[in-house]
């Protein structure tokens, strides 16, 4: 268990852009791309402002994403394994480690585009409780959060059903109530417009108005 004032180092893993939000395609059309650029702009910018976030750093190979969220301060972590996210998030952490020891840290979905940091604060603070855990995305089929207190082994298991998958490798979870934010990951349309009501960050909505008044 670690200090109830606990900071983290947070690792966002964001893949290259011409192949993210395969499922948002035809929503965004042309600007598909700029969307997923974005939603993980408004995500490391939201994580970057709570107080218990000493570091943010992305794992990505893009060089656009790289270029952008380098330059709202994150650091980024090149040379990703290529074999899948929870790779790359096990070499973000390995690199995390290295350059922020004794934080803990805390993967954290790219695709949060409403992430309020007060709301990641009360899950942090509450992940400090706890040697593993994990938030569960809305739907409560995935997860959106998955963090390791110091000297905890850290052992991702997103995609798919991972809600399961991470409490039944021992992970506590963590209770969703009152963080709606944290938990409204998007990769459909109807993601989307249940973001939008949540109130989506400055780069997404910068964009809205450019896939078309009536598509969300």
């Amino acid at each position: 268990m670690v200090e109830p004032d606990a900071r983290w180092a947070l690792v966002v893993p964001v893949k290259r852009l011409s192949g993210a939000k395969s499922r948002l395609a035809r929503l965004a059309g042309p600007h598909r791309a700029d969307l997923a650029l974005a939603i993980a702009a408004d995500t490391v910018l939201a994580a970057a402002r709570s107080a218990r976030v000493a570091a943010v750093l992305v794992v990505t190979d893009d060089p656009r994403a790289a270029g952008a969220l380098g330059g709202m301060g994150a650091g980024v972590i090149g040379g990703e394994p290529g074999t899948g996210l929870n790779p790359a998030l096990l070499h973000g952490a390995a690199e995390a480690a290295r350059r922020h020891p004794g934080l803990g840290v805390c993967a954290l979905s790219a695709d949060l585009p409403a992430l309020r940091p007060a709301e990641l604060d009360l899950v942090l603070a509450a992940a400090a409780g706890h040697a593993t855990s994990f938030l569960a995305d809305a739907p409560g089929i995935g997860t959106t959060l998955y963090a390791a207190s110091p000297g905890a082994a850290f052992a991702p298991a997103f995609e798919g059903a991972s809600r399961r998958r991470h409490a039944d490798g021992g992970a506590a979870e963590l209770a969703g109530a009152g963080v709606p934010s944290v938990r409204r990951d998007v990769d459909t349309p109807g993601d989307l417009r249940e973001a939008v009501a949540l109130g989506v960050g400055p780069h997404t909505a910068e964009l809205l108005p450019r896939l078309g008044p009536a598509k969300v």
